[in-house]
C-alpha cells in the first residue's frame, strides 16, 4: 500500500515537471507549451483523484 502513496506523490513532481517545461518553452512554441500545461493540470488532477480514491479504498477496509 505505500507504494501508491509513493505513486500517488508522483503525479506532483511530473506536474512541477510539465510546468517548468510549460515555462521554458512558452517563448520558442506556445503549442508545446499549452501542451504541456495540459498534461500538468491532468497530473494535479490525477494526483487528488488517487489521494481521494486511496481515503475511499482505506476507509472501506476499516470497517
Amino acid at each position: 500500500m505505500k507504494i501508491l502513496k509513493f505513486f500517488q506523490y508522483a503525479y506532483l513532481i511530473f506536474a512541477a515537471l510539465f510546468l517548468w517545461d510549460a515555462i521554458s518553452n512558452w517563448s520558442i512554441d506556445r503549442n508545446r507549451a499549452y501542451m504541456s500545461l495540459f498534461f500538468a493540470a491532468l497530473a494535479i488532477f490525477m494526483f487528488f483523484f488517487r489521494k481521494r480514491f486511496a481515503k475511499k479504498f482505506e476507509d472501506r477496509n476499516k470497517k
